[in-house]
């Protein structure tokens, strides 16, 4: 008879500090969204989603050295930013890296909003999935109209990336579920 073993840690390939990192917050984002009512929990933050830059070491474009990337370039010309979840605005602030920004709470974790041009929503302002909360721009050390997406943890920069599975693993479950009817008995 043929004999299994269950997988060990030897036998897993290791993971990175940061991939470790991401997985948790995505655990724990995700029973953040399970916990809520039953309302949409999360949302995208654009109409449409095309990632033109992701996260991580990358040649930064006005330096030219490798560089890390903390957040994600989402193709956007000017057009509305939605708040992904249930939170707080805690800060709206302009720098020059950035441009203007607005930053919001959800819990344990921040979502900055960067190179808009214009902000919608004031500090202390509680929000809900799918609010307005600023416009696209340009603003900032930029190369040209996007958003910028920033997310972190205990003050540590993870992976948006993560946030934007899960919303497409929302989605897609809401939509198996509307298509499927349960037959009466």
């Amino acid at each position: 008879p043929k004999t299994t073993q269950s997988a060990t840690s030897e036998q897993l390939p290791p993971y990175s500090p940061h991939q470790r990192r991401d997985s948790l917050a995505f655990a724990q984002i995700q029973t953040q969204t399970e916990q809520t009512d039953r309302h949409t929990a999360l949302v995208s933050p654009l109409r449409h989603i095309s990632v033109t830059s992701p996260f991580g070491y990358r040649r930064d474009p006005f330096t030219k050295r490798k560089a890390l990337h903390n957040g994600l370039d989402l193709k956007a010309n000017y057009e509305p930013t939605y708040a992904m979840m249930h939170g707080e605005v805690i800060k709206v602030g302009k720098d020059k890296r950035s441009g203007l920004y607005v930053t919001l709470r959800h819990g344990d974790f921040t979502v900055s909003y960067c190179y808009l041009s214009q902000a919608l929503v004031t500090e202390g302002y509680h929000i809900r999935p799918g609010t307005i909360i600023a416009q696209t721009g340009n603003s900032g050390c930029s190369t040209g109209p996007h958003l910028h997406l920033t997310l972190k943890k205990d003050g540590k920069y993870i992976n948006p990336a993560i946030l934007l599975n899960l919303i497409k693993q929302t989605s897609m479950s809401n939509m198996f579920a509307e298509n499927t009817t349960n037959p009466e008995t």
